[in-house]
């Protein structure tokens, strides 16, 4: 049996493939009503994206939108590979780490 590659060997091409496999699949879960599947594969999909993203674009001490949920802002306090690790604003307060795929990239502030 082969084993799966990570995300960060994956070529760019490797990763669109994965990316638009990984969409088909949300698709078809969303379709039978099958949600968790269905929340499990966009999460993944996101994973791949954020391999296809530059990481130097994101910004410590900087905000940023985040990606389907209008209105709601997470500031960055550093960096760590693809993954943006700090708190949304009008949140709980407790740092979590977002792939950059989540972020716009049009900063706030």
């Amino acid at each position: 049996m082969e084993t799966e590659k990570r995300y960060s060997e994956m070529s760019e091409y490797e990763l669109q493939q994965e990316i638009a496999r990984l969409r088909e699949k949300a698709r078809k879960a969303e379709q039978l009503g099958i949600v968790n599947e269905f929340a499990v594969l966009e999460r993944k999909s996101l994973m791949a994206q954020a391999y296809l993203m530059n990481p130097d674009e994101f910004v410590p001490g900087k905000i940023y939108a985040i990606h389907g949920d209008p209105g709601t802002y997470f500031k960055i306090d550093y960096m760590n590979g693809v993954f943006a690790w700090g708190y949304r604003l009008n949140g709980d307060g407790k740092e979590e780490g977002l792939p950059i795929s989540m972020l716009k990239k049009e900063e706030q502030g």
